[in-house]
This record gives C-alpha cells, structure tokens and sequence, in this order.
C-alpha cells in the first residue's frame, strides 16, 4: 500500500513555541509505519520576532508556501507588543485571513476527572469585532473610540455547518465503542440576540437554518445568551457537545473553559478551512519561562491531533489522543503547570513511549 505524504509548515513563532512545536514534530514522526502516514516539514517563519527581524510579522513566502505547498501547518505562540508598534499586527489572525481558515475548532476534555468534561467549542474566524476596523475622534465630551462588530449570513452558516458536521462526527465515534458522556448529538449556539438584534440576530438566525438542513436531522439544537452560558458552562459543563458561536465569544468561552480542566497547557485548537487545517496549543508565548524546559508540550501534541482529523486521518489522531490521556491518567510525569516537576522533554518522551 501506498504511502500518504503530508507536507507540514512548522511555525514556532515567538517564546515557548520553540519549544514546543520540536515536540509536535517528533509526535507526528512517531507515528507507525502501519498507518500508512509519512511526513515532510517545511520550517517557516511568523511572530513577533520575525517583525523586529524583518519588518514584517507574516512574511510573504510564508503564506505562499503553505497556500502552495503544504497540507497542514502547526503554529506555536505569538508574543504582542505592550505598546502599539506601526506596522505590526497579529500573524495568526492574518493567516485565518489570508488562508480563509474560517473555523477555530477547540475540543475540551478533562482526563480522570470525577466532573467529566467533554466538549467542542467551534468559534467563527474570520469576522465579528476582529476585522479590526477602528476609529477614534473627538466628541463633545472628550475622545470617542469605535469598533465594527460585522456578521455576516455567509460565514454564519458555513461556521454553523462545520459545528454540526463535528457534532456528527463525534457521535459516530461514539457509537464505534468509544466512551462518552454524551448520549447523542448536540450542537449549542451562543449569542447576544437579544441586545444585538442586526449582527448576533443575523448569527442565530443563519445557524439556525443551517443546523434545519436535512444532514443534521438527528442532532439537537439549542441556543444560549452568552452572559448565561458563561453560568452555566462552569456550572455546567457535563451538559455541552459542540458549541457554536461568533468571534470574541468563542474566544472567551474557549479560554474558560480551559480552565475547567486545569491548564491552557492541556487545550488544543485547529485553524480550519475547506482543505487545510493549522493546528495551535491555546496557550500563549510564556515568555517567563521560555527556554526552562517546563513548557508543558500536550496542547501542541493534541493539536497536531486535532489537524490530523481535520486531514481525515482520525486513526492516526485517536493514536496520539489516547498516549496522552495515558500520561495524564497515571499522573507521574507532568509538568509544572499542572503540579508536577516534569521537563518538557519528560513529558514528551513518555508520551512517545506510550504512542
């Protein structure tokens, strides 16, 4: 049988990203043979670092390389500047951009925990406030500040779309055998209709129709206003498959809901289009502990996972989610963030032992 070649872009970025996309590398290089998987890298540049190098934050070979040449990229961490520094601006928004990878998918779960978590944030990409189109002026009562919120029927229903394919999808899991939580598919949309009637209304009643469409007949469908499922979510979280929702929210409720189960450190997410998925740890650059080796290198692994599913090759995912629930099921070796004293090197090697 024919081997599948994957060409990967590898794009640590600023901080603890160099170290710990080496480790996503290493994971995916791991792999079996069996699978019928292999690799090829491709190391490009982004970040913060970049831009006092180069003058630019996201070169342009960088995006050219991965819109022409690769399948899948992963990215590491992004460090900001405090103060605003003319021609900077983020690499990673301007990748979902420029790349169209509209869908940010980030799967939480807690791992031997008496409150079990098992859930999927699906956040939209691409617009909401993060177009990023500001202004400020004088106003009769001192300086006025503006931003556009925009939402759009397009991106409404293809984010929708993707959360309902994902809800299928984990339900498909569950019945070949897997353990869940969940006894069928649901899909939450969150939103803030009911002050912003124009954009969050034009959300809800896009992911609506798009969630009616025949595909989706067995996967219930429910909303929540966002300052509630904030509640509920940490009252709650047993009760959560997927969640759908616009820009800013899903960036706050993924965060969150990090939380829930113990570190930023341990959540993974994908940047997804229509044929390319990036995968990115959740966590930021940590510049306070960069170069220590105690960066805890498991919401890389998963992402690189996570990307995997998205490149339809779920068997070799479910490999790498399963050695990393093992290391975290026995607790031995883990790093700082989560109580332990592992390296980051520990922690990877344990975990490649387990794959």
């Amino acid at each position: 049988m024919a081997s599948r070649v994957l060409r990967i872009g590898l794009i640590p970025g600023d901080g603890i990203g160099k170290e710990v996309i080496p480790a996503g590398r290493r994971i995916l290089e791991a792999l079996p043979a069996s699978l019928g998987l292999k690799f090829e890298f491709v190391d490009l540049k982004a970040g913060f670092e970049t831009f006092e190098q180069t003058g630019a934050a996201l070169p342009d070979k960088t995006v050219e390389v991965l819109k022409t040449e690769c399948d899948g990229a992963l990215f590491g961490a992004v460090s900001s500047p405090t103060t605003p520094r003319a021609g900077y601006s983020s690499p990673i928004v301007g990748l979902r951009k420029k790349l169209d990878l509209y869908a940010n998918v980030r799967p939480v779960k807690s791992v031997g925990s008496k409150n079990p978590i098992d859930m999927v944030i699906v956040r939209e990409n691409t617009e909401d406030l993060y177009v990023k189109e500001e202004k400020t002026y004088e106003g009769p009562n001192g300086k006025v500040a503006e931003a556009i919120k925009r939402i759009s029927e397009r991106a409404s229903t293809r984010i929708a779309t993707m959360a309902g394919e994902i809800a299928l999808r984990r339900q498909k899991i569950r019945e070949s055998g897997a353990p869940s939580i969940h006894k069928g598919p649901l899909v939450t949309i969150t939103h803030k209709s009911n002050v912003l009637s124009q954009t969050d209304g034009l959300f809800r009643q896009a992911s609506k129709a798009a969630l009616a469409a025949e595909k989706f007949k067995s996967v219930a469908v429910e909303e929540q206003i966002v300052d509630s499922m904030v509640y509920k979510l940490f009252r709650q979280p047993e009760a959560y498959d997927v969640i759908v929702a616009p820009n800013l929210y899903g960036d706050i409720l993924s965060d969150g809901a990090a939380a829930l189960v113990g570190s930023l450190g341990l959540v993974p997410s994908a940047n997804v289009g229509d044929g390319f998925a990036m995968g990115e740890p959740c966590h930021g650059s940590a510049p306070d502990i960069m170069g220590q080796n105690i960066a805890n290198p498991i919401a890389t692994l998963r992402s690189a996972a996570v990307m995997l599913e998205f490149l339809n090759e779920e068997k070799a995912a479910a490999m790498i989610y399963a050695a990393v629930d093992a290391n975290l099921e026995e607790g031995k070796l883990l790093s700082p963030d989560l109580g332990g004293k592992a390296t980051t090197e520990e922690v990877v090697a344990d975990i490649l032992k387990r794959l």
